[in-house]
Parts: C-alpha cells; sequence; structure tokens
C-alpha cells in the first residue's frame, strides 16, 4: 500500500471474522503489514492444511476461537476487541457441501450475519463494517450479462441463496439501524478469488494443484462453465478501500460493491485447467472428466464492477493469467520449503507494488 494507506491502517483496531478460511488469512496478513491490531474471530482452520496455520498467522493477530451462530460469544468479542471496522467473511463458502449441510448453511451464512450486526449495534465504538456475501448473491438467469448491485438477489442452491439472505439482512440493517449514525454498513460481492494457500474441497483451483502434486490426472466437472476468476488480492484490495471510505464518514459508499475481473478474464473451467497445467510445467497431469453426480451449479456468472472503477478508481492489477502464476509460484515456493507467511506477505508486497 502507499505511504497514505500505511497512515490509515497503521494502530487502527480491526476485527475480522472468520479469520482462519483462506481469504481471511490473506486479509489478516495484509491488514498486519499495514499495521492494523487485528483480533480474528473463527472457528478452527477449517483445512488441512491451512494457509492460516502454515503461515503462523495466530502469532501476529489475537486469535479468537469462536462460532458467529453464538451470538452471546460473538458479542463478547467485539466488546473485548473494540474494533473501529469490521470485516464480515466467516461463512459456510462451498455450493456442494450447502446440498448436504443446508442447516448449517443457512444457520452460519444468514444466522451469522444477523448476529454479527446485531453485536455491532450493540456495542458502542464500531465505525465501519463490510460484509462479505458472493457474486453468487444474484438471481443468476444464465445469460450473457454481467449483474449489476442493483439486480435481484436469488440463489438456486443453498449456499447461493443464503448469500443473497445475508446481502438482504444486511440492506435490512442499514436501512433500519445504521443509515443515519451507528456503524457505516456496506457489503461487498466478489468473484471466484483464488490465490495461494487454498486448499478447499470442491474448488477448481485447489484440486488442480493436489492433483498435480500428486503427480494425477485432475477430475474435472464442468469443463464449459464460465466464473468470474480473480485473484484473492483483487478482491480484497476492493474491501480495502471501501473500509477506508467508511471510517474516512462518506457515508454514500455503505452501500453494495461487486469486485470482478476484468470481461476477458471470465473463463470456462476448461481454460483454467490448460493454462495452470502449462505454468505448473513438469508432473501436470492431463485433467479427467469427473463422472460422478453434479448437483446443479451455474453454469455461467459475469460481475459489473463499473460502479467500483468509477467511483474508487478501483480496477484489476493482475491479468488471470499472471494470477494462475502466482498461485503455482505460490505452492512451489512453499512446498520446497519457504516460510509461507514470507511468501505470502512477499506477493501481497508485489500486488501493492503492481
Amino acid at each position: 500500500m502507499s505511504a497514505a494507506h500505511d497512515r490509515e491502517w497503521a494502530g487502527r483496531r480491526v476485527l475480522v471474522t472468520g479469520h482462519t478460511g483462506f481469504k481471511g488469512s490473506w486479509l489478516s496478513l495484509w491488514l498486519h503489514a499495514l499495521g492494523a491490531e487485528v483480533t480474528g474471530y473463527a472457528l478452527p482452520a477449517p483445512t488441512e492444511p491451512s494457509l492460516f496455520e502454515t503461515a503462523r498467522i495466530a502469532d501476529v493477530i489475537h486469535h479468537v476461537e469462536g462460532d458467529v451462530r453464538d451470538l452471546a460469544s460473538l458479542r463478547a468479542a467485539v466488546e473485548q476487541a473494540r474494533p473501529d471496522v469490521i470485516f464480515h467473511l466467516a461463512a459456510q463458502p462451498l455450493v456442494r457441501l450447502s446440498y448436504d449441510e443446508p442447516v448449517e448453511t443457512y444457520a452460519t451464512n444468514v444466522m451469522g450475519t444477523v448476529h454479527l450486526l446485531e453485536a455491532a449495534r450493540q456495542v458502542p465504538g464500531v465505525r465501519a463494517i463490510v460484509c462479505v456475501t458472493s457474486d453468487k448473491c444474484y438471481e443468476n438467469r444464465e445469460w450473457v450479462w454481467p449483474y449489476r448491485e442493483s439486480d435481484p438477489m436469488g440463489g438456486h442452491d443453498p449456499y447461493s441463496s443464503s448469500k443473497g439472505c445475508a446481502e438482504i439482512v444486511t440492506a435490512a440493517y442499514r436501512s433500519s439501524y445504521f443509515r443515519e449514525s451507528g456503524p457505516a454498513l456496506a457489503s461487498v460481492r466478489a468473484g471466484n478469488v483464488i490465490g495461494g494457500g487454498d486448499w478447499a474441497a470442491d474448488r477448481l483451483v485447489p484440486d488442480l494443484v493436489r492433483a498435480f502434486e500428486a503427480g494425477a490426472a485432475p477430475l474435472i466437472r464442468s469443463p464449459d462453465a464460465v466464473r468470474p476468476w480473480q485473484h484473492v488480492l483483487e478482491a480484497l484490495g476492493g474491501y480495502l478501500m471501501i473500509a477506508e471510505r467508511l471510517l474516512a464518514g462518506e457515508r454514500s459508499f455503505a452501500d453494495a460493491w461487486n469486485f470482478g475481473p476484468a470481461d476477458e478474464d471470465a473463463r470456462p473451467v476448461s481454460w483454467i485447467v490448460e493454462r495452470m497445467r502449462a505454468a505448473w510445467g513438469g508432473g501436470a497431469g492431463e485433467a479427467l472428466p469427473d463422472t460422478g453426480p453434479k448437483p446443479h451449479e451455474a453454469g455461467l456468472l459475469r460481475l459489473d464492477c463499473s460502479k467500483a472503477r468509477a467511483a474508487l478508481g478501483w480496477r484489476p492489477a493482475l491479468t488471470l493469467d499472471e494470477a494462475l502464476r502466482w498461485i503455482v509460484a505460490w505452492h512451489k515456493a512453499v512446498g520446497l520449503g519457504e516460510n509461507a507467511r514470507e511468501v505470502t506477505l512477499g506477493q501481497i508486497a508485489d500486488y501493492v507494488a503492481a
């Protein structure tokens, strides 16, 4: 970040829910690098391995283990952290798992958001909240036009609809409690974020990395499905920009925001597979079709990010090809024994420079 960004965040008290997850780990390290006093509230890391454990993030932030479904525990964490700003990332983030665990998905993604906003309403001093939902919150009509922030919420599967519900909850709290006073509240909707240190199940890039590291052929479910892929730092950079505007008292930014890639980087799964194989080099097996059961997933999804470009000056710094090369570089470096935290911080510094 620039010196101005460093001054904005130095000594700032920040609460990150879901800090043990992939995105939360990257965000926590970035905020720590900016000089913020970071408290994280989350369940244990959801995967083994995880970026949270591999990069030893608990060593540089205040780590609180807790569940957003527990309002009393969450409120106590907010009271203790006394945050200036909250980034709410805690979620059940997987479409396919939501089919198997719909109750947990709704309890975490919908009531977890209610609990976070209620805790922030009851604890004085919170100035800004950034609620992270998903590009899948929209009523997806499988058409070629990208979705704008004003388009209807929806969702075919439990995960997607839970994120649409979280957006509706956020809008209701903003209009009911936070319109004129209290925390300035924004929601952010990012595309399919990818990056080093993601070991989640049923995600394309982690599945490819696992297969390439094992010298196995990756199994691909939906080669023609198009998604708005982007490096995790692109989305997080947008979240930080929104938070800065909210902290500066610019309540007009307390709204919904899309952060997605350039139009040409909304690519089919098959394109990602081939580019990842080329970037990985030796040992990357050719993909095979996954013939297992396939619950419904969206086939085409694009985001219109003209609002963020016009109002924030935000735009992607990396092409999708560059993002894939960064992921390969991250995993190869860590696989060779380099310090995961230093590799991650190095990519953050490189992104800021870009």
